[in-house]
């Protein structure tokens, strides 16, 4: 009779080993996951920064300024560029830049305020479907409700 027991007590420590290497492994499947959103953290991080001082740099001693520019073609563009006190204009394709002309900058011209930043996407959709929904709140007025009369 003690044999029956000692097998079953057996059995049941092998049904916890066999739970122990399932709880080990679902560990290491726990760290890989975290380990891999941890790099991919610092991958987006290290992005933003990036983008960020790029940005401040080509900003700070910028003595380049873009006066005005027009489409001419899918990819082709004219473009006036300013530098010190010379207006540039510039033919700017896919392949080249070719400088078209040069003139001295005017001396009269305004102080215009910097441009705009463009408007964000979801602000120009917010407004759109502000105005369509302005649009469809007014009832439509028709020719023969004029013409009746109580």
């Amino acid at each position: 009779m003690s044999a029956v027991p000692s097998s079953s007590s057996s059995s049941s420590l092998d049904a916890i080993s066999g739970s122990g290497d399932a709880l080990i492994g679902m560990a290491a499947l726990g760290k890989t996951a975290a380990s891999l959103a941890l790099v991919i953290a610092i991958i987006l991080l290290c992005t933003a920064v990036l983008k960020r001082w790029q940005t401040a740099r080509h900003q700070h001693g910028a003595h380049l300024k873009i006066v005005g520019n027009t489409a001419v073609g899918n990819r082709e563009r004219i473009v006036v560029v300013e530098i010190e006190d010379t207006w540039l204009v510039v033919g700017v394709s896919s392949g080249r830049i070719t400088k078209l002309h040069e003139r001295p900058a005017p001396t009269d011209r305004p102080n215009s305020p910097p441009p705009e930043a463009p408007s964000r996407f979801s602000q120009r959709l917010a407004q759109a479907l502000a105005s369509h929904r302005g649009k469809q709140d007014s009832p439509p007025s028709t020719a023969s409700d004029s013409n009746h009369t109580s």
